[in-house]
């Protein structure tokens, strides 16, 4: 039986999101500004409105408070 199409989009919007948070740990990770700018690209052509370098500076918050 095939999937109707809010099930597809859900998939889609949970892949979506696992996908975009392996790109933020790689970019976390990156060194050179080349891989983070390659990186960064990658999150915008998932999510164009997705803004990598708040996110990242967010997460460090976080770790700093705990």
């Amino acid at each position: 039986m095939p999937r109707i199409e809010r099930d597809r989009e859900i998939a889609r919007r949970r892949h979506r999101k696992v996908k975009i948070q392996k790109l933020i740990v790689k970019y976390m990770k990156a060194t050179a500004q080349a891989d983070k700018v390659v990186i960064a690209a990658k999150v915008r052509r998932l999510s164009p409105f997705y803004n990598v370098d708040e996110r990242v500076s967010a997460i460090k918050a976080e770790q700093s408070k705990k």
